[in-house]
């Protein structure tokens, strides 16, 4: 159906340089790198803030979900806005916000005070990743858009997998009573460096037309009432007898108000209006499939990092900064992978990224062999050889999956595209590490006292990695079933081909 009176964001070809435009791309992968990197940096920190505050599970748990969960939460609205407007406008509000959310995490008295401050850290996040996945998606067209992605996807990974060493340095330096605070100082200059390269080199690609800015407010808040419906009992999902059994109820809530949001988005859009997220994205398959593949292994993925490091450094006993260490291998395997991964997805397609998926599950299943059956004290040794399959394996994955997913999509649709994608992998973070934790602690608290120490974190790092699999192995079924419409799909065209002749 034909959507012509609703307000369209404005685009306009400018004259950009090649070296501008690469110029530009440089500063929106750098955004994007410090936004992941305080997922996985804080991973790192849990013990030394549970040690400051006292925290129980649960409140480590919302530390890292729930900046994940204000991240997804605005993702959607904020691309939407940023397609109507001006991207580069909500960048350097984004990363204002950003400044102000750190200093209250690296100010906080108590863990509330933290949370608050890492819920708003997620709100600016989720404020800055659309911006960036439209701009990108408007500065490269065509084949030159899967070498702007393999970059990104580099990013992503360099980000993710130097996360924990990084945080482990911070601690190492601050002192363990005091060194997670510079988890959060650290993104104060960073972030202020970020708005001057910003304002200075990123070209504004859009601009207000008169024309009514269009929000969908009652479609934003149905979308956040399901959201947060889908997300809430998987953030307090511990694994410890103190997890209210009643949270599970809200899941009620998130198929009420998903359902209500799909009909009144479908509503909306029939009256020439234009909707919050455009269903007939979804119709696209390449779109469709992407984002859930993407969903699934970001459950997977980052839940693979907190495990390793909490399996190293409450199992083993090893230091902050020698566990984050583990994962360097990954990150520079990961970069080089996604370099030719989103070079060579031009070429091979889907094929890539089911190669990528096969050896991250190699790398989960070699690292519950290693724990149990390497000696602790070459324990870290021989996991950090095994990350470096992983890394090549995550590279071959994001990016090129990156690629594929948008591929079909307009560039005026960028924003909100990349935010949807977004969307998936932060509620895809959520739900992986909640139900990995969950799994962990839940070992460790049946078994503790039953056993000897180092076989109870044995049994529950290997429990975690269970569904750290399982998520995997459906990112790469939705892979493979990707891959046979793909290769379907000529030959439907020709046998429709030959019908109408």
């Amino acid at each position: 159906m034909s959507n012509s009176s609703a307000p369209q964001p404005a685009t306009r070809s400018i004259p950009i340089t090649d070296r501008r435009k690469w110029q530009a791309f440089w500063v929106c992968v750098s955004v994007s790198g410090l936004t992941i990197l305080d997922i996985t940096k804080v991973n790192v920190a849990l013990p030394s803030i549970e040690a400051a505050f006292g925290a129980g599970s649960t409140e480590l748990q919302l530390v890292v979900s729930g900046y994940i969960l204000a991240f997804g939460l605005v993702l959607v609205p904020l691309g939407r806005l940023g397609d109507q407007r001006s991207r580069r406008t909500l960048l350097v509000i984004g990363l204002a916000l950003f400044i102000v959310a750190s200093a209250a995490c690296a100010l906080a008295g108590n863990v509330w005070v933290l949370l608050a401050g890492r819920l708003l850290q997620g709100v600016a996040a989720g404020t800055l990743m659309p911006q960036v996945m439209g701009t990108i998606q408007q500065l490269f067209p065509g084949e030159e858009r899967g070498k702007a992605f393999g970059l990104f996807g580099a990013m992503i990974g360099l980000s993710t997998a130097f996360g924990p060493t990084i945080g482990g340095l911070l601690i190492a330096v601050g002192g363990e009573t005091d060194g997670w605070r510079w988890i959060f100082w650290m993104n104060v200059p960073l972030f202020a460096v970020a708005i001057g390269l910003v304002l200075w080199l990123l070209p504004d690609l859009s601009r207000p037309t008169g024309e009514r800015l269009s929000l969908d407010p009652v479609g934003v808040l149905l979308f956040a009432g399901a959201i947060v419906g889908l997300m809430t009992p998987f953030l307090f999902t511990t694994g410890s007898a103190d997890d209210p059994p009643e949270r599970w109820w809200t899941l009620l809530a998130f198929v009420l108000f998903g359902a209500a949001f799909v009909l009144w988005e479908r509503r909306y859009e029939r009256r020439g209006a234009a909707p919050l997220v455009t269903l007939r994205l979804f119709r696209v398959p390449s779109f469709r499939n992407g984002t859930l593949l993407v969903a699934a292994y970001f459950a997977a993925f980052p839940a693979l990092f907190l495990l390793t490091t909490l399996f190293l450094q409450t199992g083993l006993g090893i230091s902050a900064l020698h566990a984050g260490m583990v994962s360097i291998g990954f990150a520079l395997a990961s970069a080089v992978s996604s370099w030719y991964g989103g070079r060579l997805v031009g070429r091979f397609g889907r094929p890539v990224v089911v190669l990528g998926l096969v050896l991250v599950l190699v790398t989960v299943i070699a690292l519950a062999a290693t724990a149990v059956l390497v000696p602790a004290e070459a324990t870290p040794w021989a996991m950090a050889g095994v990350m470096v399959v992983g890394g090549l394996g995550g590279g071959m994955v994001i990016s090129p999956n990156q690629t594929l997913t948008l591929a079909d999509v307009p560039p005026s649709q960028g924003g909100v595209a990349g935010a949807i994608g977004q969307l998936g992998q932060r509620i895809g973070t959520a739900i992986g590490t909640a139900v990995g934790l969950s799994l962990f602690y839940a070992t460790i608290f049946r078994e503790e006292g039953e056993k000897p120490a180092l076989e109870v974190y044995h049994d529950a790092y290997a429990t975690g990695l269970i569904a750290v699999a399982l998520f995997g192995a459906a990112a790469l079924a939705l892979a493979l079933l990707d891959l046979g419409g793909r290769r379907r799909a000529p030959r439907r065209d020709a046998a429709k081909a030959a019908r109408t002749r």
